[in-house]
């Protein structure tokens, strides 16, 4: 491809020496492509004797077919990279993130930043940023991701939450014993995870500041493999859920949620994460000065 440009250049300008200063080079340096081109080619394609110049019937017809493919490859790539700074911004997330907290306030992005289209990822695999399989990810952890830059947006708290009519019911709202016979609703997490925030754990931290408090088997239990659904079932008065503050904070603001007991367990991180050197950098900055004021209040 050197040779080809230079061997253009020198054939557009007739002069080595004007070529090599619209390339940056020496006067010698076009020389030598020249020559290591016409010897792959096994042809001459300039006439150097006598002044000025000129190009050989060979060099002609090359210089046709490379000024013509130099001037393809230019409108190609130009359109390519128009095209890839034009593509909207992918963003993956759990499904539970997407749905219940990012969907609902991405009307608010498009009105602040309509240049930056979204095209939002839900899933609960780990999409590869540097296989550029998304160009920004929320992750959901205890700490940073270690496999590239990231800032953290907010922690969450796990709640045993409820609608105010299921509360009103219940004997004595606000005590602990008053779940005996209740339904406790579940959402899958791994096995794995020992800092899960289960109706079990809570059951073990209630019982270390309150008397009376029922085992795990004098409670009734509805089980979920997606967060998402196990919420749904605890809006609709289905029974209590331990849910993150920040999945039910449209909720709790509307008082269509309330929070039945005064002892939430930990929760987790979201993350936004990206790859090094991402061709979206200013977009990604953007979007996470976009998310990072939008921590929840409750």
């Amino acid at each position: 491809m050197n040779e080809l440009r230079a061997f253009e250049a020198a054939a557009r300008h007739l002069s080595f020496r004007n070529a090599a200063a619209e390339l940056g080079v020496t006067p010698t340096a076009i020389s030598h492509q020249v020559r290591a081109l016409e010897a792959y080619c096994k042809l001459s394609l300039f006439r150097r004797r006598p002044r000025p110049m000129t190009l050989t019937d060979a060099g002609a017809r090359l210089f046709l077919v490379v000024r013509d493919g130099l001037d393809s490859f230019s409108t190609i790539i130009a359109a390519v990279k128009r095209d890839r700074d034009r593509q909207p911004l992918r963003v993956t997330t759990t499904n539970a993130f997407a749905g219940r907290w990012l969907v609902p306030r991405l009307a608010g992005w498009r009105k602040e930043r309509p240049d930056i289209p979204l095209e939002v990822i839900g899933t609960d695999s780990v999409l590869d940023l540097e296989a550029e399989e998304a160009d920004v990810a929320i992750r959901y952890a205890l700490k940073a991701p270690s496999d590239g830059p990231s800032i953290e947006l907010f922690r969450d708290q796990f709640w045993p939450v409820c609608t105010p009519a299921l509360a009103a019911n219940m004997r004595n709202p606000g005590r602990a014993r008053d779940l005996r016979g209740q339904v406790l609703i579940h959402c899958y997490w791994s096995p794995a995870d020992r800092t899960a925030p289960t109706w079990q754990r809570w059951l073990k931290a209630a019982g270390k500041r309150w008397r009376d408090v029922p085992d795990f088997a004098e409670c009734q239990h509805l089980s979920f493999r997606e967060e998402a659904h196990s919420i749904e079932a605890v809006i609709a008065g289905q029974g209590l859920g331990i849910c993150s503050d920040v999945l039910v904070e449209d909720e709790l603001k509307a008082g269509k949620l309330i929070k039945a007991f005064d002892l939430p367990l930990s929760g987790y991180g979201f993350f936004l994460a990206w790859s090094n050197r991402h061709h979206k950098a200013k977009a990604i900055d953007a979007f996470a000065a976009w998310l990072r004021p939008r921590q929840t209040t409750t």
